[in-house]
């Protein structure tokens, strides 16, 4: 499985660890072992022509899942089931009632029943935050067992699960917001403007006397009835002379030199005056003092000493955290990917961001290695992914230092173990460039399986504006997802379940895998799945009707994932996300690294599940397809 174009680095990489793997090899441990760390990290690639070495130490490819999305892929670590049987197939689902999209990791509900005075709304019966993967955890059937667990962020776990472990949500965690991670930058600037971009806020200031006054937004106040947005003031002081600002937040004062991060601020965001605020975290990069006022403030992160949603078990566990190695991101996804793509911050202000994330990450991981004993823990790393999207094949030195300093807390963790123990570090996916973007919408316009209320109407409107549904057969959402507009499902559908729908998928299917970039011939679809005779389960409902896998250099663009219809079909990805791993599976495997030689030679994402449990003298729950390992 050649991969062209790989940076050379990875390869030296990835033949230290093996030697390594291969030093520390040992045979496998009796059947009841007690002592279990395995490391989750995202978007660690390995590297073809490894034969020699792959012989010497436990270092195999893992296949990774359809679609190869983080929150596919880990929800199938989770539960030891594919998405048929946890039932996450991408980031966003959509409602077939709407064609709205939504979360597909956990939704809110409101309040069942309220009471009204006055202004405020005061809610008799509780909201409630509920996950949207089905199956259990695998850390609960241990805990049922009698296994202490220990599950740092590990991602697709908001509201975490319940159960007598300890654990730190991951990703799909949102901000104070409500969303996946909204940043704010104020700007002096003149010429600009007051505008929404992907993941966050562009707001056009006023600097007076050299003050400006900055609302910090908070969480929508459902204690009121219009429901407006709660925030609190930051107040920022410039000097006249030098390159400094005073940062007023409530009591605290902050000085920050221009081009300086600011440690973890409180915000306090009140509610119900004198009896209710809400709690959350912020961090603020000076990014310029003069001739113009330029300022970043993060996402609003929940506060892990007093979180105003749930994010740990149990509760205590976040604030025991935080009292232990300070504040640190809860945000799902924390490395602010959107505000370099925005052009808010640079390439540089933006490893400087991430950096702290990962030493965050660090000091959380440090800080239960020391304390664990027995059982199991699991730490996940975000840092390789997300940087990996901004790096990937033009910035080998950067990723570099990042690999190693992953590659320091294996040796950690290897060291703790000894050899009473296993170890296992894994990837749910690899990586590939992110060259050309599609417009699948696009793509089915000009197939004519979607069609437009005018045929001048396509454009970066999002959520479909002008699709006419009584013509269209057809539509994307999502990274992967393509669903027919079937009549019972869809409102206003037109096509009909069986033959039908049957020979509109074929159709479908041939013809995506016809697919040419019309600049340069090239197929554009590596593979097509259809859900319902791939996955095992009956989480069916929110199944798309075909995934997509994309050729290697190609994945579906921004406008897709949200119901666009640009004018063209493909275009250069101009963007500073540069990497990417929503394609065809079958071109980014993850890896799986481990102190026990292996018995699988063919080793999937849910094989893990059941090889944790197995560790642990315990049977597979029901609904599991995995195999043990070792």
């Amino acid at each position: 499985m050649s991969r062209p174009g790989l940076p050379r680095w990875v390869s030296h990489l990835i033949v230290a660890l093996l030697l390594f793997q291969a030093s520390c090899a040992r045979l496998p441990g009796r059947a009841g072992n007690r002592r279990m760390i395995v490391l989750g990290v995202d978007g660690m690639d390995a590297l073809p022509n490894l034969d020699r070495l792959r012989q010497q130490g436990s270092f195999q490819r893992l296949a990774t899942t359809i679609p190869p999305q983080s929150p596919v892929a880990w929800s199938t670590v989770i539960t030891g089931m594919d998405p048929g049987g946890h039932g996450i197939y991408d980031f966003v689902h959509r409602d077939p009632a709407t064609r709205m999209p939504f979360s597909s990791m956990a939704e809110t509900a409101e309040p069942g029943r309220s009471l009204t005075i006055g202004p405020f709304v005061f809610p008799l019966t509780g909201g409630q935050v509920r996950s949207l993967r089905r199956g259990r955890a695998f850390w609960q059937i241990l805990a049922e067992d009698g296994v202490p667990g220990t599950i740092v962020r590990m991602p697709a776990n908001f509201p975490p699960a319940e159960s007598k472990a300890r654990s730190l949500a991951g990703m799909g965690t949102p901000d104070m917001r409500g969303t996946f991670g909204t940043f704010t930058y104020f700007t002096g600037d003149p010429q600009e403007q007051t505008r929404q971009v992907p993941g966050g806020r562009i707001v056009r200031v006023n600097v007076s006397n050299y003050q400006v006054e900055l609302p910090i937004d908070g969480p929508v106040n459902t204690f009121r009835k219009e429901r407006p947005r709660a925030s609190c003031p930051l107040v920022v002081h410039l000097d006249p002379s030098e390159p400094v600002a005073r940062l007023d937040i409530g009591e605290t004062q902050v000085l920050l030199k221009e081009g300086e991060w600011s440690g973890w601020q409180r915000a306090e965001f009140p509610l119900i005056p004198g009896l209710r605020q809400a709690s959350g975290i912020f961090r603020v990069y000076l990014r310029g003092v003069r001739p113009v006022f330029r300022l970043y403030v993060s996402p609003v992160n929940i506060d892990p000493e007093d979180p105003e949603l749930p994010i740990s078990t149990p509760s205590p566990y976040s604030r025991e955290l935080a009292r232990a190695v300070g504040l640190f991101y809860t945000q799902g996804i924390a490395e602010d990917t959107a505000a370099v793509r925005a052009g808010v911050l640079s390439h540089e202000e933006f490893l400087a961001q991430s950096r702290l994330v990962m030493m965050e990450s660090l000091r959380l991981f440090q800080y239960e290695l020391e304390h664990f004993e027995t059982g199991l823990l699991f730490h996940y790393f975000s840092s390789i992914d997300q940087n990996s999207h901004i790096l990937w094949e033009k910035y080998d030195g950067e990723l570099l230092e990042i690999y190693r300093a992953i590659d320091r807390a294996v040796g950690r963790a290897r060291e703790k173990m000894g050899e009473d123990g296993t170890l296992l570090v894994l990837s749910d996916h690899g990586f590939s460039s992110f060259r050309r973007a599609v417009h699948l919408n696009t793509w089915l316009l000009r197939e004519n399986f979607l069609a437009l209320d005018e045929p001048q109407n396509t454009g970066n409107e999002e959520l479909f504006a002008h699709v006419d549904w009584s013509r269209t057969q057809a539509y994307a959402l999502g990274l992967n997802g393509l669903y027919l507009n079937l009549a019972g499902r869809e409102p206003g559908g037109i096509v009909l379940p069986g033959p039908q729908s049957d020979d509109l998928e074929r159709r479908l299917t041939e013809r995506l895998l016809e697919f040419r970039d019309p600049e340069t011939g090239d197929a554009v679809v590596g593979e097509v799945y259809s859900p319902r005779k791939l996955f095992h389960g009956s989480s069916l409902e929110q199944a798309p009707d075909l995934i997509v896998g994309y050729e290697r250099g190609y994945r579906a663009s921004w406008q897709t994932a949200l119901g666009a219809v640009p004018a063209a079909v493909i275009e250069n990805n101009t963007e500073a996300w540069i990497g990417d791993h929503c394609i065809a599976a079958k071109y980014v495997p993850g890896v799986l690294f481990a102190n026990r030689k292996a018995r699988l030679a063919d080793p999937q994402l849910y094989d893990v599940t059941v090889t944790i449990l197995k560790e642990f003298g315990i049977s597979p729950a029901g609904g599991m397809i995995g195999r043990p390992i070792y």
